[in-house]
């Protein structure tokens, strides 16, 4: 979210700059219909890692804590990246699919609405 300041002259540091984070990009992930997690969950990555391994390692880490995790079909998730639908290959990398510094990824799972289809 961009901030504006109140004075023209305003010059301040950028603590959240991708320099900070090792070469690594911030990207904030939400899984829709899922209000157990309040809001998207940030997460350093490398823009070299694969989708493969956003799924397999970070996602479980952010989300398997959700009874629903473990009965995701992902051949049937619907990925969305900073508002556009995204049409993922395990093996492209997240810079070959677009992501960039503060991106955000959200997912829904078809047939998954939460715990007991409540939307939690």
């Amino acid at each position: 979210m961009p901030v504006h300041a109140i004075t023209p002259d305003y010059r301040g540091e950028v603590r959240d700059a991708q320099a900070r984070f090792g070469g690594n990009i911030l990207v904030y992930i939400g899984w829709d219909e899922h209000l157990l997690f309040c809001s998207a969950k940030t997460f350093p990555l490398p823009s070299a890692m694969t989708f493969a391994e956003l799924k397999a390692n970070v996602l479980p880490q952010g989300f398997a804590q959700h009874p629903d995790f473990a009965h995701i079909n992902w051949d049937t998730v619907q990925w969305q990246l900073n508002g556009r639908t995204l049409q993922a290959q395990d093996d492209q990398t997240l810079a070959e699919l677009g992501f960039d510094h503060k991106s955000l990824l959200r997912f829904k799972t078809p047939g998954l609405n939460g715990w007991r289809g409540t939307g939690v």
